[in-house]
């Protein structure tokens, strides 16, 4: 299975409606004043003082304990491994990623930190060990009890819930990183020079570039 072309499906198609409607938002001139003048803010840094505010607040303390992270480490390098393209999910900064995502957005922490005691019970009940401590062969067989919804058994179905969710985290951290906007290959917006409609196009609708044309809005060398 292509982990990571799997993910890119499910990344792009919920994030970049997203990061469009953020890249839409418009500040007044008074609320970019305002952020200029703010001591924490960085130059193209367009953030209002209460979004500083709550980035401040956000990131002043910590939810997950240092073994809940360690096991969303793991899951998170299962999920997306390092390959020939790039690295890891951890290597992308996801687990850190997830850590402000269920702070920021506080609805995730239960169903984030439920489905991590789950998982530490079965892997308990399994092999007496946390999900953690198992070996790799180990944690890659509890996780594909609960990777595959319709595959699952009907007891695992939380732990089910739990990875999808899991699963989405970590693809969106990944794929809105710097090392998983190269991963894709996205370059964004690039100065280039428009050579006119091609020859064979124009050919197609019995078109003609005219001398006027050519010569005062077409000023490349067609040939190049």
């Amino acid at each position: 299975m292509d982990r990571r072309e799997s993910l890119k499906a499910i990344v792009l198609s919920t994030v970049s409606s997203a990061l469009l409607l953020e890249s839409c938002d418009s500040k007044s001139e008074e609320q970019v004043a305002q952020v200029l003048e703010t001591p924490e803010s960085s130059p193209g840094d367009w953030r209002t003082p209460e979004e500083l505010e709550r980035l401040k607040l956000v990131t002043s303390k910590n939810f997950f304990t240092e073994q809940e992270l360690a096991t969303i480490t793991i899951l998170s390098d299962i999920i997306i491994p390092a390959d020939e393209v790039s690295g890891s999910a951890s290597e992308a900064g996801v687990p850190d990623f997830i850590e402000f995502i269920v702070k920021d957005k506080p609805e995730f922490q239960t169903p984030m930190r439920s489905g991590l005691k789950w998982l530490d019970i079965q892997s308990l009940n399994q092999y007496e060990k946390p999900f953690r401590d198992l070996n790799e062969g180990q944690q890659l067989e509890m996780v594909d009890a609960i990777a595959y919804p319709e595959r699952a058994a009907p007891e695992m179905k939380k732990g089910v819930a739990f990875f999808s969710l899991m699963r989405n985290l970590t693809a969106t951290g990944f794929f809105t990183s710097e090392m998983g906007v190269n991963d894709i290959g996205y370059v964004g917006n690039r100065p280039n020079q428009w050579k006119g409609v091609p020859e064979e196009v124009l050919r197609q609708h019995n078109l003609v570039y005219t001398e006027k044309e050519l010569r005062e809005c077409v000023t490349f060398d067609r040939n190049a």
